[in-house]
């Protein structure tokens, strides 16, 4: 490089020093490439239930929505199209009786996960802001607290802190990886306590629609929304839901996401995010609009899972392995009460492979989770080599 006023040469800024990259925690798939490797070499080939990704058609009519809206040449606008924003409203009034939000209270975002990684920087947060996440989670609520500055710290950790302020609390119901249901009184406790302390409370919701029994081991009645009335009493303040459509539709490609809840919060998003160009694409609203307004094809794919998770728990419990919580997501928190490791470990043998608990924090290192998101055929061949452990 030369200076291009006096055209000395000049050295590097040493911008590898300060990458951002070098403070984030190791991509934990990284670290499951030996095992896929060794289950790909099984002669019938891999089953990949390591990652919950939509392997079943996304639904005809999203497609069609998708194609008659492909004609877009112009820019969409950050905020969204207004009837996608009330069909994110609508949707969760009707399958969850959320009341009192209106299209100015909805953001539409390009994937969830997008959306998780940067709210703390968008809404501010850096050096003395604490963002609490739950003791097993989804990694991205760590990453997004690392790259604002902020420090994450675990639920139960609160007592170790210091004079940095809990600006930012996640929960996460239904749990990822767990799948436990929190009961309406738990997040009733949480609501207040982020009250009390100024805090902003957001819960990830993306597997709402992936319900799998009644209750919960804690006396609940199947998950419910934070923005519900009986649990925020109606008041929304302070408060912000992140939904997904990727599992519920099959549209993990489409990138289609929407953040709601507090309208002042929600209208600093969007301030920021119009100046970052931070937009969801004009045909993808337009199908994610037809998307929520369907239901049918929702209980037809959620038919589907019941099969694959009813066939993978018995499955695993004749192969040794005791199922914990799972009353709703697209996984089974399994243990065979030893190191996650080894499970994987014997599990990549047979050509199987899962993810070890060990990725969402130091209270999974003896479970291992184990999506039921494969084909009915993939399904069929982990039931198979599961009776031969």
């Amino acid at each position: 490089m030369t200076d291009v006023r006096t055209g000395a040469p000049t050295t590097p800024r040493g911008w590898a020093a300060r990458s951002v990259s070098a403070s984030l925690p190791d991509f934990p798939w990284d670290a499951l490439a030996t095992f896929a490797e060794r289950a790909r070499a099984h002669p019938g080939g891999i089953v990949d239930l390591s990652i919950g990704t939509p392997v079943d058609p996304t639904p005809a009519l999203v497609q069609r929505a998708l194609a008659e809206a492909a004609d877009s040449p112009g820019y969409p606008a950050t905020v969204g199209r207004p009837e996608t924003r009330q069909a994110c409203a609508d949707w969760l009034r009707r399958r969850f009786g959320v009341t009192g939000l209106g299209p100015e209270s909805v953001l539409p975002v390009v994937g969830s996960k997008e959306l998780i990684a940067s709210l703390p920087t968008h809404l501010g947060l850096g050096p003395g802001d604490v963002v609490v996440h739950p003791r097993l989670a989804y990694p991205t609520y760590e990453v997004g607290a690392v790259l604002a500055g902020a420090r994450a710290v675990p639920a139960d950790a609160l007592t170790s802190l210091g004079p940095e302020r809990v600006s930012m609390v996640w929960v996460n119901s239904p749990s990822n990886p767990t799948g436990r249901v929190l009961p309406v009184a738990h997040l009733r406790k949480m609501v207040s306590w982020c009250r009390e302390r100024g805090a902003l409370l957001v819960s990830d919701e993306c597997y709402l629609e992936t319900a799998w029994d009644d209750g919960d081991d804690d006396g609940g009645a199947g998950p419910v929304s934070v923005l519900h009335p009986d649990v925020c009493d109606g008041d929304h303040a302070g408060i912000l839901t992140v939904q997904s459509l990727s599992k519920r539709s099959n549209l993990a490609g489409y990138r289609c996401a929407f953040v709601a809840g507090d309208p002042d919060v929600v209208r600093e998003l969007l301030a920021v995010r119009k100046n970052l160009g931070l937009m969801m694409p004009g045909p993808q609203q337009h199908a994610m609009h037809v998307a929520l307004d369907d239901d049918a094809h929702v209980e037809e794919q959620h038919a589907r899972y019941a099969r694959r998770r009813a066939q993978l728990w018995a499955a695993l419990e004749s192969a040794g392995f005791r199922i914990d919580h799972s009353e709703a997501s697209l996984y089974l928190w399994a243990t065979r009460d030893e190191d996650c490791w080894e499970t994987v470990s014997r599990l990549a043998e047979r050509g199987i492979l899962v993810a070890p608990g060990a990725f969402y924090g130091v209270d999974g290192r003896r479970h291992v989770r184990v999506a039921f998101t494969a084909t009915d055929e993939r399904v069929a061949a982990a039931v198979e080599r599961l009776s031969r452990t």
